[in-house]
């Protein structure tokens, strides 16, 4: 049974933050984790507006190569604007981040199969990538308290509604004890590079697979990997969230850790990003790392409607530590969203993230900047 952080013997590196954050020199087949050097951060304050929306609750951050553009997905249930995502220019001429270098240029409303802008409260958008055919996937949490289920859709760039991917009745909230959980589904989307699968992440459990997290343990989330040449699920894997950083304050205090993002390299081998929140913690009360993934060896359990009873044998995917993001000694915000971005000036890829400030006045949009080797 693979649990937790097990050592990766076949790829196993010591993590080293310093000056230049990284690990051990990477293989091109994404077989051994990157090296990860810091390049500074841009802040867009709460409150700022684009073309007559407010910017905020942005979740999720794709990058089009052949346009030279990033999109980045708001979470807003079309409750403040109508649910859409953001066309951004990004400048790092310079090889560095600062205030400034990230400019809004365009904002697309996503349309529901009807045609129209989504009803208020109708989906709980969380997830973005950009799929090789030009198609972005966008990905829905659904509102599990309302009955509402859990989506992942195609879209044009102008925000035309293309068609569903299915997902299966293991994730349909139909009563308490089944299904996705309010606010810890479809956190996470991802293309490979290759553009023959998509990977879609749960932030937490299935109700019948096991509890969310807690202080002391993790929660088996499931990661989707979808054929886009088919359209079809083909395999589904289990992947051990980590538990609760810090205690809240009071200890009755709302608390949550999961899996947010995921960047894969290939079929077999991606970075994870998990955030873990405790309201009272010290600084933000916001931990994010960084794990780099490995699915050589796990178990596919699509078919199976809940993975409870049989957690203890099967083999799940396997994490090593690559970056704890407080020890870049910055404060951090809800940081959700990743994607590689252009080349640098020196040549290495760029690394983008960026938070999700829950349209909070005492919250940041916060986009960082790392180079990836």
């Amino acid at each position: 049974m693979h649990v937790g952080k097990k050592s990766l013997v076949a790829i196993a590196a010591a993590v080293v933050v310093a000056a230049v954050v990284g690990v051990a020199a990477s293989a091109s087949d994404g077989s051994k984790p990157p090296r990860l050097e810091f390049l500074g951060q841009a802040i867009v304050p709460t409150g700022t507006t684009f073309a007559g929306t407010t910017i905020g609750g942005l979740s999720s951050i794709t990058y089009d190569r052949a346009r030279g553009v990033f999109y980045s997905l708001s979470d807003d249930q079309s409750q403040i604007n109508p649910a859409r995502f953001y066309t951004l220019q990004v400048d790092l001429s310079d090889g560095h981040l600062d205030n400034g270098d990230v400019h809004f240029t365009g904002v697309t409303t996503l349309l529901a199969p009807n045609g129209q802008p989504y009803a208020p409260a109708s989906l709980d958008p969380e997830g973005l990538t950009l799929a090789k055919s030009g198609e972005l996937v966008v990905t829905s949490e659904g509102i599990a308290a309302r009955g509402i289920s859990p989506w992942v859709r195609r879209y044009a760039l102008d925000g035309a509604f293309l068609g569903d991917l299915p997902v299966p009745d293991a994730f349909q909230p139909t009563s308490p004890t089944h299904g996705v959980r309010q606010n810890l589904a479809f956190e996470a989307a991802a293309v490979a590079p290759n553009g023959r699968h998509l990977f879609v992440g749960m932030e937490g459990a299935l109700v019948q697979d096991g509890p969310p997290a807690t202080l002391s343990n993790g929660s088996p989330s499931r990661i989707l990997r979808y054929n886009l040449a088919t359209g079809r699920l083909d395999a589904q894997y289990v992947y051990l969230t980590d538990p609760i950083v810090e205690p809240p304050v009071p200890p009755t205090a709302f608390a949550v850790s999961g899996l947010v993002e995921l960047l894969p390299f290939n079929d077999e081998f991606m970075i994870s990003m998990e955030r873990s929140f405790s309201v009272g913690a010290p600084g933000t009360g916001n931990t994010i790392t960084l794990d780099y993934v490995a699915f050589p060896g796990a178990d596919d359990v699509d078919g199976l409607d809940s993975v409870a009873g049989v957690l203890g044998s099967i083999r799940t995917a396997e994490k090593e530590p690559l970056l704890d993001l407080r020890t870049l000694g910055i404060p951090l915000d809800n940081v959700e969203g990743m994607t590689v971005g252009p080349d640098l000036p020196d040549g290495r890829r760029s690394l983008v993230l960026v938070s999700d400030n829950n349209f909070a006045a005492t919250q940041f949009t916060q986009f960082l900047l790392f180079a990836l080797d």
